[in-house]
């Protein structure tokens, strides 16, 4: 009993845990933005300033554009989840034969014995809110630890959007040559998705040397991709 309490109060085995998806994401979004935007603009500017202010402004534009799509994406889904409750509470209410139906079918199809499920029926029924809340769970697959916080989740996505954003610019904030700080920016923001996917296995447990390598795959693919653009611009300008 012990054990299962210490299992269901650690963070990583309760929903507090999915902070790391918006963390892990928007520290990847801003850092692979980042680098792809200024490997993109170097090579079609020479002035590393420029080229700074322009990537200052990606990442300001970036974080509050990652800050309103999360929040208003969060938002709606616990405006549905809500609207789904309220039906379902209203379905109770009208049709309660109908809805103990469903739960005898919940349990009929889980290998319940007929003795066993009417006497589930009939304990869950017995107390309104523990009969919504299990259909919540059971037959929406709605459970209330899902109910993010919209200004929560749009304030991390959007600082950990700023935060990976800025290895990629921190060489254009103490270097001269825009070429050399590019490369150094590559170089920073690769350690920093490796990192980022060494990060990402404290919650995955998955091997670390390969969440590592496919972040960086991917980091390496979006940096490839600005730099292709910026050719394409600075020849055609």
């Amino acid at each position: 009993m012990d054990y299962l309490k210490k299992f269901h109060d650690e963070d990583w085995h309760t929903p507090k845990g999915r902070i790391i998806r918006e963390v892990i994401f928007g520290v990847n979004d801003g850092l692979v933005t980042a680098i792809g935007f200024v490997a993109g603009v170097t090579v079609s500017m020479a002035d590393i300033r420029a080229v700074l202010l322009a990537g200052l402004a990606e990442m300001v534009a970036g974080a509050i554009s990652m800050f309103f799509g999360a929040y208003l994406s969060t938002k709606s889904q616990r405006e549905f989840f809500d609207n789904e409750i309220k039906r379902e509470t209203r379905e109770i209410e009208e049709m309660p034969e109908n809805e103990k139906e469903e739960i005898r079918e919940i349990y009929a199809d889980m290998g319940f014995k007929a003795d066993e499920v009417e006497m589930i029926v009939k304990r869950v029924t017995s107390d309104k809110k523990l009969w919504v809340r299990f259909m919540m769970r059971e037959e929406l697959g709605i459970i209330e630890e899902t109910f993010d916080d919209p200004l929560r989740v749009g304030a991390i996505m959007g600082i950990s959007f700023v935060i990976g954003s800025l290895p990629p610019l921190i060489p254009y904030m103490v270097m001269d040559n825009p070429m050399t700080a590019l490369k150094v920016a590559i170089v920073t923001s690769l350690i920093f998705l490796f990192g980022v996917g060494i990060g990402k296995t404290t919650v995955t447990k998955g091997s670390w040397v390969k969440s590592g390598i496919e972040v960086v795959i991917i980091g390496s693919i979006a940096s490839g991709v600005g730099l292709v653009i910026g050719k394409i611009v600075s020849l055609i300008v």
